[in-house]
């Protein structure tokens, strides 16, 4: 697993961390974003729980991707980690609407990701992002 950030910023109950605190692994987008370690850092962020900072990690991940599953499918990942975000706020509503969205969006890019025409990590993690919007879903309820 990637180092941990010292603390989950969550809007209104910790600070925000300093300007460019996540520029390195954003960095690391360029030439191979679905190699890249900000891609591997913001799975592991959303893993354990550092939602804010995941979102930060892989949106230059989703900006650089051409449309496609890999993209639909960091914009779910993104999705998720706001949804655990939302949560962590005490905002249900808005985490189960951000979930729906997500379970949306993985379900858009899964069409891709048969035996036959695998879509790399995606078609890797597909029951496993399932199952997080699940949980993500039934904590917001």
């Amino acid at each position: 697993m990637s180092a941990t950030p010292e603390y989950a910023y969550v809007p209104g109950q910790t600070p925000r961390h300093p300007e460019g605190a996540f520029d390195a692994l954003r960095d690391t987008v360029d030439p191979e974003p679905m190699q890249s370690q900000a891609l591997r850092t913001g799975l592991d962020w959303i893993d354990a729980g550092y939602f804010w900072e995941a979102h930060e990690v892989l949106e230059p991940v989703w900006l650089v991707l051409p449309d496609g599953p890999d993209r639909t499918g960091i914009q779910a990942l993104i999705q998720l980690a706001n949804a655990g975000l939302k949560q962590r706020m005490q905002r249900p509503e808005a985490a189960l609407r951000l979930c729906g969205i997500a379970a949306r969006l993985i379900e858009e890019a899964a069409p891709f990701t048969t035996p036959h025409r695998p879509a790399g990590w995606f078609s890797l993690r597909l029951e496993s992002i399932r199952g997080a919007v699940e949980i993500a879903r039934n904590s917001a309820i």
